[in-house]
C-alpha cells in the first residue's frame, strides 16, 4: 500500500474481485494505482486501446488482450473469431491495418481435442476474414480445475497512414459523436447462452473486423479526432473514458442511441442498462462537424456500419462528464460503471 501512488484503496477491496476486470472505475483504479506505476512509460500512460508508437521511422499501432469469455461457443461467434476481432479492432482505433497477430492459447487438461479443433478453425477463418496473418504463438496447459476449458490472448501490430492522429486529447467541443450501429447485441447473445434465457428471438452478437470500416472514414478525412470499441463496459465506458482524457463534457441523446429491440427487451428483464453491455463489433467516433455528414454517409454504405447513428456531441460544459438527454425531456448522468454488469463476457 505505501508503495502506491495514491494511497485510496480499491474500492476497499484487499483482494482481487470481479469487477476489477470490468472495465469500469474498479478496472481504472487497479490500472493507475497498481500497474502504470510499477511498469511506468510515457506510451502505457496513454492507455489507449492500442499503443501508437514510432520505430524505425514506421508508425506503428500494438496492442494485446486477453480473452475469458464464458461459454466458449454463443450465437454468432465463439472466443476464437472473438479474440481475433478483438485486437484487429484495437488497432482499427489507432486508424491502424492489422497486418500480424500473435496467439496463446492456455488450455485445462481434459477440454475435448474437437472443442480445441473447433476454435482454432475459428481463429483461422477469422484472421483470413480481417486480412491478418497469425504469425507466432505459443501453448501451455493447466490441471484441471485450474482452467475454464480454453483462455486466448492474442496480440497484434499493424501500419498508421500518415496524417492519422487519433487520441482523446484532440476532441474538442462542437465534435459530432456516432455509433457505428446498434448496441448491447454481444452481452446479452453470451449472457442468454450462459444463463438459459430465451427473449422471443436469438440475439446474435455483433462481433466482427472493424479494419475496414475505419479505413472508409479516413478516406473521407484523416482528420477524425478519436475512435474507441465499446467492449466492457460498453458505450458508457467508452464516452466516460473519452470526456476524461479531452476534459470536455459530452451530450448524448438517449432516443438516438440504436438498441435493438430484442436487446432493448433482454436488458429491461435483467434490469440491465444497454448503455453499459458489451460490444465487439461497433465504434464510437469524435468527428469534427464539418466532416460528420460525409463520415456518416461513408459509414452507412459499408456493412459493419449501416446502422450509423449520430448519437451526441462534445460540449464545453461540464468537463469529464457524460449526461444523457431522456425521452421525457430530462438529463441523467451516464457514469462509469464501477465493476461489470456482466462479466466473463470477453
Amino acid at each position: 500500500m505505501l508503495g502506491w501512488t495514491c494511497p485510496a484503496p480499491l474500492r476497499d477491496q484487499p483482494r482481487v474481485v470481479m469487477g476489477h476486470g470490468g472495465g469500469g472505475a474498479m478496472s481504472a483504479e487497479l490500472v493507475e494505482h497498481v500497474f502504470a506505476p510499477a511498469f511506468g512509460g510515457e506510451v502505457l500512460a496513454q492507455l489507449g486501446d492500442a499503443a501508437a508508437v514510432t520505430l524505425g521511422g514506421a508508425r506503428l499501432a500494438f496492442s494485446t488482450d486477453s480473452y475469458v469469455v464464458r461459454p466458449l461457443f454463443f450465437p454468432g461467434g465463439c472466443i476464437g473469431d472473438l479474440a481475433v476481432n478483438g485486437t484487429v479492432n484495437d488497432l482499427a482505433m489507432c486508424g491502424a491495418r492489422a497486418a500480424y497477430l500473435s496467439c496463446a492459447v492456455i488450455l485445462e487438461e481434459g477440454v475435448e481435442m474437437a472443442v480445441v479443433a473447433r476454435v482454432a478453425q475459428a481463429i483461422g477463418a477469422a484472421a483470413r476474414a480481417a486480412g491478418v496473418e497469425v504469425a507466432t504463438g505459443d501453448t501451455k496447459v493447466v490441471e484441471s480445475g485450474h482452467g475454464d476449458g480454453i483462455y486466448l490472448n492474442t496480440a497484434g501490430i499493424g501500419l498508421v497512414p500518415a496524417g492519422v492522429d487519433l487520441r482523446p486529447q484532440r476532441v474538442v467541443p462542437g465534435d459530432v459523436v456516432i455509433v457505428s450501429g446498434p448496441i448491447g447485441a454481444h452481452g446479452v447473445a453470451v449472457m442468454s447462452v450462459r444463463e438459459g434465457l430465451e427473449f422471443g428471438v436469438e440475439v446474435v452478437s455483433d462481433t466482427a473486423p472493424l479494419g475496414s470500416l475505419v479505413a472508409a472514414m479516413l478516406e473521407v478525412t484523416p482528420d477524425l479526432h478519436v475512435l474507441r470499441d465499446p467492449t466492457r463496459g460498453g458505450l458508457a465506458a467508452s464516452l466516460n473514458e473519452i470526456a476524461g482524457a479531452a476534459r470536455v463534457g459530452v451530450v448524448v441523446n438517449e432516443r438516438a442511441v440504436p438498441v435493438p429491440p430484442a436487446v432493448a427487451n433482454a436488458c429491461a428483464v435483467l434490469g440491465l442498462d444497454p448503455m453499459y453491455v458489451a460490444n465487439e463489433g461497433r465504434l464510437v467516433a469524435f468527428v469534427p462537424r464539418g466532416h460528420a455528414d460525409a463520415v456518416l454517409a461513408a459509414m452507412r454504405a459499408h456493412p459493419q456500419g449501416a446502422g450509423a447513428a449520430v448519437v451526441g456531441e462534445a460540449v464545453a460544459d461540464h468537463p469529464g462528464m457524460v449526461v444523457a438527454r431522456t425521452g421525457l425531456g430530462g438529463t441523467r448522468v451516464v457514469d462509469l460503471p464501477v465493476g461489470e454488469q456482466l462479466p466473463r463476457i470477453c
